[in-house]
């Protein structure tokens, strides 16, 4: 398998990762992106992107000639799409757009030769390889002559390269002849098990994964709204709950972020309205808790003025979808900020992962923390914590919408 060129299309939190692993482990791999500024970023051996490692694993890869970017596809024997698959705002379910992934297989298609595979790493709708496949039959080629399959990626970021080695990896080819050809190059890099289905099972195991944690967190913020109406403490609570043998709650905040949980469920509702009600609910519960976490700092931005007869200064602890990292995909701490801005109030934003942003200017956390009247903690960064840190928050007044203080 070695000696086959890999070509990486989307050299974003999934592609660049695979694109460099794929590289220290012996392939010849090109990667390309829409991007110019990406494609020249990696060329000189550094990243774009915020992952433990990635940096070491694209600079080596570089400098021994296995990693090249480049501004369109290049010819090779295996073609991996990692291309973003956004949704479509509707009126009342949000559907996918699979435009990306379209584009990158036509690209593709007059590049292949017999027996390259075309692997697919995006998530998408149930249905999305059979099309994929269909074009690429409509470029003149049998049933038998290419091998595809659709190979969704389960890592976490922060942690994307161990884990694209150690994760099980599930492979769901358009023929049984795919499936076992892939599930081959897989296994030569993969210490996890890799697991042999068809596209259609593959496309909906990777939504219902992502719906599976989607509603339990949905689970968490509602019991958050339930103990803040009681005057429970929440984070108690769960780690009373969670000390029965059969249960395991997860952390509330203030909904949820990211390219996958807060994305996937719609691809599954979208498509069956009628038996997805769980998981819509899930979604909506997790969309209202952002705006419940607006409701209380605009409580708490009222009863300052009114006290104060001035306009309060707010520091915003994250910015991020999730703990530490830099991806601020569909972030729910993010929105929070665009909306306080809209309020003529003066903000104080720290994320420690960014150094800049196109709107947002990012401040020192110990500034942020002595200038501000009011801090709210959005995100759980490790940077949060901290005994002296916690105190200097704790004498103002504040909102934790993440279990810092707790």
């Amino acid at each position: 398998m070695r000696e086959k060129k890999v070509c990486v299309i989307g050299l974003g939190y999934i592609g660049l990762p695979t694109a460099a692993l794929l590289a220290s482990r012996g392939y010849l791999v090109s990667g390309y992106d829409i991007n110019n500024d990406v494609v020249n970023t990696i060329n000189q051996g550094c990243i774009h992107i915020v992952e433990k490692d990635l940096d070491y694993f694209v600079e080596q890869a570089v400098k021994n000639g296995q990693l090249k970017a480049f501004p369109e596809p290049q010819q090779s024997d295996i073609y991996i799409i990692c291309v973003p698959t956004p949704f479509h705002q509707s009126t009342e379910i949000p559907s996918p757009n699979i435009d990306y992934v379209i584009e990158a297989a036509k690209k593709i298609s007059k590049l292949l030769k017999k027996g390259d595979m075309v692997i697919i790493e995006s998530t998408c709708p149930v249905g999305t390889t059979e099309k994929i496949f269909e074009i690429i039959l409509d470029h003149g080629f049998d049933h038998n002559e290419i091998y595809i399959a659709y190979c969704p990626e389960r890592v976490l970021p922060g942690n994307i390269m161990e884990e694209l080695v150690t994760n099980n990896r599930i492979i769901g080819g358009v023929t049984d002849k795919s499936t076992k050809r892939i599930s081959l190059f897989y296994e030569d890099f993969v210490k996890g098990e890799v697991l042999q289905t068809d596209h259609k099972t593959a496309e909906m195991c990777k939504l219902a994964e992502n719906s599976f944690r989607d509603v339990n967190i949905a689970f968490a913020n509602e019991l958050s709204l339930i103990c803040d109406k009681e005057g429970i403490d929440v984070w108690s609570l769960i780690k009373l709950a969670n000390r029965h043998p059969r249960v395991d709650i997860l952390q509330p905040g203030v909904g949820v972020g990211g390219h996958c949980i807060a994305v996937d469920p719609w691809f599954i509702a979208s498509r069956d309205h009628e038996n997805s009600r769980i998981i819509r609910c899930a979604r909506e519960i997790n969309l209202y808790k952002t705006e419940w976490a607006q409701q209380k700092i605009q409580v708490l931005v009222d009863n300052f003025i009114n006290e104060n007869r001035k306009r309060p200064r707010i520091a915003c602890l994250g910015v991020s979808f999730k703990p530490n990292i830099d991806d601020l995909r569909e972030s729910p701490a993010l929105e929070l900020v665009n909306k306080l801005s809209s309020l003529d109030l003066e903000l104080f934003i720290v994320e420690p992962n960014i150094n800049r942003h196109a709107k947002f200017k990012i401040h020192e956390l110990e500034l942020a923390l002595d200038q501000a009247d009011i801090i709210v903690v959005l995100v759980k960064h490790e940077e949060f914590f901290g005994t002296k840190i916690i105190e200097k928050i704790k004498q103002k007044p504040f909102l934790d919408f993440c279990g810092i203080i707790s």
